[in-house]
């Protein structure tokens, strides 16, 4: 018998499409089709990558096989096959723990750790429009957030996608197709933005959905979004995400923490909470960092929304005359309110925004989970494994 392989996989279930860990991979060992992104066998030389790049952690998959999946067969899966027994006897058992045991000490967390949806979350739509078969939306409305002058232009995007069925719940992401190539002559793939607006649609029972979008100078499918004017035609995949996801328990409670337009999922969360229960459910606390109060998305509405809902804490990094503030300072600022949604089982905590914030908020959640005596590794691991733990960032 053949000594037993490990392989790379990917989630088909979890992936998002962004891409990113084909355009990191050093040796083009990922590719897609208009379905799957998927890992060739006879490439990969376990480089680790694409690990931390990805952002929900479905890049963090591994089988032990006789025999690897083909290309062909990762294409068609709309989800993972389990570890499938390796024949042979006790040697091969042996074998098989041997190559587990190497796996999994090989493979890391990632950008996150593998998230697991919360139990009570609703069951997500996954992957209904392709690359090859998008759903043709209409731009609705196209508005700016953040005040003009300012370093930062944010826009609020409202898509209406024509009667075409797209059920999306609040988390997940869809992606847009800028038209034209890219430098070789390739089609632009997608973009992938968060619904910023909640299931029922930025007006309910309209099928439209909004996004939160930034302009970034040399950035193809931003400047193309940002620049869209209202009764344009867009190219929409997706939904894609089936771990950052709301609970549907009215009991649990949400410490959210963002920056920029890291945004969206959370005012999705918000708006399904408000007109669920008119404030009814359990606390929502956010933390949302940006570089000034001009900068930040949503700033004036975020205002509105009352404290019996959602506790705001804002951290400015940029403002003239003042410390810089990052949103890891205000959760020490506030580390007795941080603390005690730590020790509830009931908690739920999402990560949203620039990668560049996860080691910062990372440290301060330890320091306050020491604080009282949690060990912050078991915990947010256990927590991951509950389905109470989640980080996206890009």
């Amino acid at each position: 018998m053949n000594k037993p392989l490990k392989q790379h996989l990917i989630d088909p279930e979890i992936c998002i499409r962004c891409y990113t860990c084909e355009m990191t991979c050093p040796i083009q060992a990922i590719t897609h089709d208009d379905m799957n992104v998927v890992v060739d066998a006879d490439k990969c030389n376990f480089c680790m990558d694409c690990i931390p790049v990805c952002p929900t952690g479905s890049i963090d998959e591994w089988r032990v096989v006789e025999t690897p999946y083909s290309l062909d067969e990762q294409f068609e899966w709309t989800e993972l096959p389990e570890q499938a027994e390796i024949s042979g006897g006790d040697d091969s058992t042996e074998a098989l723990d041997e190559a587990m045991a190497a796996l999994l000490a090989e493979a890391h967390a990632g950008a996150g750790g593998k998230s697991v949806a919360p139990a009570s979350a609703s069951k997500p739509s996954i992957n209904l429009h392709t690359i090859g078969k998008p759903v043709t939306a209409r731009v609705q409305g196209n508005y700016r957030l953040t005040a003009e002058g300012s370093d930062s232009d944010v826009r609020h995007i409202i898509l209406d996608m024509a009667g075409a069925p797209f059920p999306v719940l609040e988390g997940q992401s869809i992606g847009i197709i800028p038209p034209g190539t890219d430098a070789e002559g390739k089609p632009h793939l997608p973009r992938l933005y968060s619904v910023s607006s909640p299931r029922d649609g930025e007006r309910p029972g309209y099928a439209n959905v909004s996004l939160t979008v930034k302009r970034e100078p040399h950035g193809v499918g931003s400047n193309y979004v940002c620049d869209l004017s209202k009764g344009d035609e867009v190219q929409v995949t997706g939904p894609f995400g089936a771990t950052f996801l709301l609970p549907d328990d009215p009991a649990a409670r949400l410490l959210m923490i963002c920056t920029g337009t890291g945004s969206a999922p959370f005012r999705a969360f918000t708006m399904r909470r408000q007109r669920m229960s008119a404030g009814a459910a359990g606390d929502m606390v956010l933390f949302f960092g940006a570089r000034t109060p001009d900068s930040l998305p949503y700033f004036g509405p975020l205002k509105k929304v009352p404290d019996s809902l959602l506790k705001k804490h804002f951290a400015f990094s940029r403002v003239e005359g003042e410390e810089k503030q990052y949103v890891q300072d205000r959760m020490r600022a506030h580390e007795d309110e941080v603390a005690e949604l730590l020790a509830d089982p009931n908690t739920h905590i999402y990560v949203c925004g620039l990668r560049g914030m996860e080691a910062g908020v990372d440290e301060a959640l330890a320091n306050i989970a020491e604080s009282i005596g949690l060990p912050w590794v078991t915990t947010r691991d256990a927590m991951r494994a509950e389905g109470r733990y989640h980080v996206e960032t890009y």
